[in-house]
This record gives structure tokens, C-alpha cells and sequence, in this order.
């Protein structure tokens, strides 16, 4: 039984109301309610097909069992010629028999044939591992570095001193000569303010020696907020002329990148005459796929190539991540800070990154750089040992730890339960890996459905289905699924064997019937929440249903029952 959604018919889905809560809710109820109906109801035997079922000899040792390769439902008490096709019969014992309370998955061989099969095998281990994520993008202007100069007054553009786009430019260039009727009104009164403080009489009342003296700053603090500095307010005052002219000045260095403006033309106040952009740092933006959005964390190192610079590489920090994904592409954009002191990153340029993040649990990552550390919310090149603030933006540095990264002092339960990825055999939405069995006389292994994680380099993090320090086969393990599949037990292709199965009633104990009845109500109460599209109870009754699961003692089944429950109790917990 698959107790997956995808299996599940939409008719069986109206038992518990409307399907479009909780559809993977609804198909684990389904397989608990196979499950339940076949244990509940009358339980199988272990399957013998074809042929008699063996029977324990006067010495208490079970006959020898023999098959046919080309067809092994066929089950003989002695050796001869298979029924279908006339092939010697082969001794079971050589094609993996299955323990009487072991894993409807056991194989079971000896040394030589496992020699040949040329099995290798790695345990499962708690560790840090580095997963890479590779992202594309171009090099984009800082938009905190981009200065615009436009027109304070109204007027008309007379000299405009940088001609073309890309000079650079440096802090007070000049850049601008405009004219404006309005500076020649504003400067007259100007003028005449500062010859009426000038030529007051000495014995003057002091209201008037004041209104002289707001009138003037007025006048200076009216030119000043359009553009005038303080050299040309004194040069006004001292001239005693007016002048229709204004002269503007770059408020920042860097490059022109955007000219708009055109000798002799007409301006309005706020009209952009000059884009200026400091290309000391510069941004990287790239495309993340929501798959690897768990991995990228603000302020991790990025490192990046370009094909105008081959064989360097350039590196930045994560300083934004989109918090909206582009429903065209499916990605998200990343922002990366990069240092650029010698101008050779240029806007637009096409470039290759990668992230290499050590995964941890609880999709956390581990750097050794800001282990321990704070760190700037707003600016992640501030990294600092103390607490304080941004020596930017003054803002209060912030713990690693609160953005995703693993503490300096890492435990055991930080580094995730890992695997090698030749240890998984996927197909589709189950995972099988085979897990030798200690303790054996003859190699055994035990074939096991587990839950995965997301796949770093040459390991995949296990969430369910194996433990730390168990031996996982990592080479051979196909060959282990084929022999399965041969032999009509579960396999990775054929999870519910390939033989068919004698039904007989086995009488279960009154405790295990107990436990199993538990199942039954948790069952029904999860179907109860789904009906009533209560998320909550529904959470809180699958939690239940779990707990009834495991609260099953196994000792109590039959051989046959054993072995089936172990089988479909393994598929309920991942699946929960």
C-alpha cells in the first residue's frame, strides 16, 4: 500500500468531506483504515504460494524450502522442477530468507554472494555539510550611491560643463551655468538688505536693527536653499551688483551615468539634469529558485565570476532578499554589496555566483565567520565581536544567531542526520535505503522507506525512517532491490511485492487488539477534524494518531502479522 495522495481516487476522498483541505490528510486516514481493516479483521499469514507450506521436521528445525528463479511465488519442500517452466528448483536459503519476526524487506545472503554483489556500505553521521547554491545575475549601480542634480529655480540652461556621459566627476565640479530671472529678483533683495544693515545709523531703535537683520538672513537663507553657496552669498553682498546667474555644483564624486539636460533649454524647478552614481561599491543582482531560499541567509559570503575577468573571482555579502518571488520565473531576486575600489566591476556586466552554505538543523547554516558574532541589519560588511552600532547607519548590531546562523558553540543537535546520496534509491515521492542488520550469522539487511531532506553535494539530510550510527549500504544496494523484487517481497519498484498472499484468519491478544482499536479512534477523530476544515484539531489528532502508532507493542504479533505491521507502520510514520 502507497498511502500517497496521488494514489488515492476522489471517491474515496467524500468519506471525509470536501478534499481540497487536506488531501495528504485524507490519504494517510485511508491507509490507516487498510491497515487497521486487515489487522482488525483477520490477519494474513506469512504468504505461501503454490505449493505446500512447509512444516517443522521431528527435530524442530523447519524444512528446507525450495523456488524457482524464473518464478518465485513457487514454494517446494523438496528440490525438483518448477511446475511453469520445468527450471531446477533452488534452495530458498540462498536467495535471502526472510527471519520469522524480521522486515517483509530482509535479504539475506552468504559472505560469497555478497562478495560478489560487491556491497559497500557508510553509516549514517551527524554532520555539517556544505550544500552549493549557484545563482546567475548582473552587476547593478548602488542605488544608495546615486546623486542627481537638477534645477532649484526655474531658468534656462546656459553652459552645461560636462558634455558627454561616463566622466567622472569629483565633489564641488562645477557643472552647471543657468540662468533665472528669479536669483536676479532674489539677489537684488539681497543687495539692498545688506546695504540697509550697513548704513544703519549707530543710535537706530533696536526694532528696526532687527528687522534689518532677519531680512538679510532671509534673503541669504532663500539664495542658499537654491543652490548658492556661502562664497557666492558673500561675493553678492561685497559686489553690490546683482547677477542672473547661478553657478551648480556636484553634491558627490563618481561618474555621470545619465545626462538629460541640453544647452538653451528650459527648466522647471526639479527638473534632473545630471545622474551622477559612485561606483566604489556596486550590487550584484541575482536570480535565487525558491528550492534553495532555505540555504540563503543575510550576510553570506557570496562569491562570483565574470567572463570579462576569467580565473578571478570576486566576493560580496548578501545584503537583501526579495521578500516577493516573481511569478514569471520563480525565482527571487538577491541583492549582493560589493566592494568595487577599482572600478572594474561595471553595471550590466552578466556574472555566475555561488553560495556555500553548511547546513544545520532547522534550516539554519553554519559560518564560521559569523559564529558568535553581530551584526549590522542594514550594512553586512559591519561585522563586529561586541555589540554596538553600524558604523553606517547607526543602527544596533544584532545577534548571528537571530538571522539563521549556528551559535560559535555548536552541539551535537546542530549538525543534521546525513547520508551519502548513492545510499537513497528515489523513485518519486519514496526514498528506500537498506540498512545491514548486526548481529547476523549471515550478511542481512533490512530495506527502509525514509523521509529526505534537501540534497547537499554528495549527501541528503534524513528527517525520518534511520538513526545515527546504523551501516546504510552505498554501492550494491540496486542489486540488494533486485533480488527483493525477484523474490516478490517489497521492493523500490514494487512496494507491495510481487506475489499474491493466502488469507487466514490469526488470533490476536486481547492487549494488542486494545492497541490497535486506539489507532482506530485517533483514526476517526482526524477524520472528524478534516470534515469539520479544522486545521488545529486536525494537527493536535495526527499528533494522537502518531502516539497510538507507536504505542504498539510490537512482541505481541504473530510472525506473519509482525512483519506486515512493521511494513505499513513504517509508511504511516513517514507519512505523518
Amino acid at each position: 500500500m502507497d498511502s500517497g495522495p496521488d494514489d488515492l481516487p476522489i471517491s474515496k476522498l467524500s468519506r471525509w468531506g470536501r478534499p481540497t483541505l487536506s488531501i495528504k490528510v485524507v490519504s494517510i486516514l485511508f491507509g490507516v483504515a487498510l491497515v487497521l481493516g486487515f489487522l482488525l479483521r483477520g490477519c494474513m499469514t506469512p504468504p505461501q504460494h503454490a505449493g505446500e507450506t512447509p512444516q517443522p521436521d521431528v527435530s524442530g528445525k523447519a524444512a528446507q524450502v525450495w523456488t524457482c528463479s524464473m518464478h518465485p511465488q513457487i514454494r517446494m519442500r523438496q528440490a525438483g522442477q518448477c511446475p511453469i517452466c520445468g527450471m531446477d528448483l533452488i534452495p530458498v536459503s540462498g536467495m535471502g530468507a526472510e527471519s520469522p519476526q524480521g522486515s517483509l524487506r530482509t535479504y539475506q545472503a552468504s559472505e560469497p554472494a555478497i562478495a560478489l554483489m560487491d556491497l559497500r556500505t557508510h553509516p549514517v553521521e551527524r554532520r555539517f555539510v556544505t550544500a552549493e547554491i549557484r545563482m546567475a545575475g548582473k552587476v547593478d549601480y548602488d542605488e544608495t550611491r546615486l546623486g542627481y542634480i537638477t534645477a532649484w529655480v526655474p531658468g534656462r540652461l546656459d553652459r552645461l560643463y560636462v558634455d558627454y556621459t561616463g566622466v567622472k566627476v569629483n565633489k564641488g565640479d562645477h557643472m552647471v551655468y543657468l540662468y533665472s530671472p528669479e536669483i536676479l529678483a532674489a539677489q537684488e533683495e539681497l543687495r539692498r538688505a545688506a546695504n540697509t544693515v550697513a548704513n544703519m545709523r549707530a543710535d537706530a531703535p533696536d526694532i528696526l536693527r532687527k528687522t534689518a537683520q532677519t531680512t538679510l538672513e532671509a534673503a541669504r537663507e532663500k539664495l542658499g536653499r537654491w543652490g548658492l553657496t556661502d562664497e557666492q552669498l558673500a561675493e553678492a553682498e561685497k559686489r553690490g551688483t546683482v547677477n542672473d546667474h547661478i553657478t551648480i555644483y556636484a553634491p558627490m564624486g563618481g561618474t555621470v551615468i545619465e545626462r538629460m539636460g541640453q544647452e538653451g533649454m528650459y527648466v522647471e524647478t526639479g527638473t534632473t539634469i545630471y545622474t551622477i552614481a559612485d561606483l566604489s561599491e556596486v550590487w550584484v543582482l541575482l536570480d535565487a529558485y525558491e528550492s534553495d531560499l532555505p540555504w540563503i541567509h543575510y550576510g553570506q559570503t557570496v562569491e562570483f565570476t565574470s567572463e570579462a575577468y576569467p580565473g578571478e573571482t570576486f566576493e560580496g555579502r548578501i545584503a537583501f532578499i526579495d521578500p516577493v518571488l516573481d511569478d514569471m520565473t520563480r525565482t527571487v531576486k538577491v541583492r549582493v554589496n560589493v566592494p568595487n575600489k577599482d572600478g572594474r566591476l561595471k553595471p550590466e556586466m552578466f556574472v555566475r555566483a555561488v553560495v556555500r552554505a553548511q547546513l544545520a538543523t532547522g534550516g539554519r547554516v553554519a559560518d564560521a565567520s559569523l559564529a558568535g558574532k553581530w551584526i549590522s541589519p542594514m550594512h553586512p560588511e559591519i561585522v563586529k565581536d561586541h555589540p554596538g552600532n553600524c558604523d553606517i547607519c547607526g543602527m544596533p548590531l544584532v545577534r548571528a544567531e537571530t538571522l539563521g546562523y549556528v551559535p560559535a558553540q555548536a552541539s551535537e543537535g546542530d549538525k543534521p542526520l546525513v547520508i551519502p546520496a548513492s545510499a537513497a534509491l528515489i523513485t518519486g515521492k519514496r526514498a528506500i535505503v537498506y540498512v545491514e542488520i548486526p548481529g547476523t550469522q549471515e550478511p542481512t539487511y533490512e530495506g527502509r522507506e525514509v523521509v529526505l531532506g534537501p540534497r547537499a553535494g554528495d549527501y541528503y539530510i534524513v528527517r525520518s525512517g534511520v538513526d545515527e550510527g546504523e551501516i546504510l549500504v552505498t554501492n550494491g544496494n540496486f542489486k540488494i532491490d533486485s533480488a527483493l523484487q525477484i523474490l516478490a517481497k517489497p521492493s523500490m519498484m514494487t512496494p507491495e511485492g510481487g506475489a499474491g498472499s493466502d488469507s487466514s484468519s490469526v488470533e490476536l491478544s486481547a492487549v494488542l487488539k486494545g492497541q490497535l482499536e486506539a489507532i482506530d479512534s485517533a483514526f476517526e477523530g482526524v477524520g472528524d477534524a478534516v470534515r469539520n476544515q479544522d486545521r488545529e484539531k486536525i494537527r493536535r489528532t495526527l499528533n494522537e494518531l502518531s502516539s497510538a502508532i507507536d504505542a504498539v507493542d510490537m512482541k505481541l504479533f504473530p510472525p506473519g502479522p509482525h512483519a506486515v505491521w512493521m511494513e505499513y507502520s513504517m509508511r504511516l510514520r513517514n507519512d505523518l
